[in-house]
C-alpha cells in the first residue's frame, strides 16, 4: 500500500472522522388519549371492524405534515409520529368507539364482524391560519355489512387550533381534532344503524 494512502487512513482512524452524514435526532409523538364519552344508546350485540384508512404517499407515513403557507407543503423537522398516520387514525377510532359503548365489540377488521368501516384519509396535517397552526382532519368513510355490501358513506372533517406553534401543542391539537372527528363518526354510525334490523 502506498505510504501517503496509509498515512491518510491512519489519520482518519485516529481522528474518528467519517464521510457518513450524522443521523437526524428525532422525537416521536403519539396522539393524546381520547376523551369521547358514551354514545346516546347502544346498538346491542352488533360488532364492528375498523380497517386501516387508505392514504396517499404524503399522509401515509410517520411524518408530521404541515402547510406553512397556502401553496407550500412541508413536514416538521426532527419530529415524527410513532407510527404511520393511517395506523394512528385507526387506533384512535377503535379506542373512541370502544369507549362509546355503541357496539358490543370493535376490532381492527381482521375478524368477522357484522359491519366493517372502510375509510380514506384525505387530510391529516397542520395548517397555518393567520399565523396560527390548526390541526385539520378529513376522513371519507364507507360502512359495509357482513356481505361486504355498502350500507352508507360520508365525508367527515374536524379541526382544532393549537395553543402555540410548538410541536407538542400542535400534537395536542391533533388529539382534539381526532376527538371531534370520532364524535361525528359515532353520531353518524348511530343514526345509520339504530333502525337496522
Amino acid at each position: 500500500m502506498p505510504r501517503p494512502l496509509l498515512a491518510c487512513i491512519t489519520v482518519l482512524a485516529v481522528s474518528g472522522c467519517t464521510v457518513l452524514p450524522e443521523q437526524e435526532s428525532l422525537t416521536l409523538y403519539r396522539l393524546p388519549a381520547s376523551s369521547i364519552g358514551e354514545a346516546p344508546s347502544s346498538l346491542g350485540a352488533v360488532t364492528l371492524g375498523v380497517e386501516t384508512p387508505e392514504a396517499g404517499r404524503l399522509l401515509g407515513s410517520e411524518r408530521i405534515v404541515v402547510f406553512p403557507e397556502p401553496l407550500v407543503v412541508s413536514v416538521y423537522e426532527g419530529a415524527h409520529w410513532h407510527d404511520d398516520a393511517p395506523v394512528l387514525v385507526q387506533q384512535r377510532l377503535i379506542e373512541a368507539l370502544q369507549e362509546s359503548g355503541l357496539f358490543a365489540s370493535v376490532s381492527s377488521g381482521k375478524l368477522p364482524t357484522d359491519y366493517t368501516l372502510l375509510s380514506e384519509l384525505r387530510s391529516f396535517q397542520s395548517e397555518y391560519i393567520q399565523g396560527h397552526p390548526e390541526a385539520r382532519l378529513q376522513l371519507d368513510v364507507k360502512l359495509l355489512d357482513a356481505k361486504r355490501q355498502a350500507v352508507a358513506s360520508r365525508s367527515l372533517s374536524a379541526s382544532a387550533r393549537a395553543e402555540s406553534v410548538e410541536i407538542p401543542q400542535v400534537v395536542a391539537a391533533f388529539g382534539e381534532a381526532g376527538d371531534e372527528l370520532s364524535r361525528k363518526l359515532i353520531s353518524w354510525l348511530h343514526g345509520e344503524l339504530a333502525n337496522q334490523p
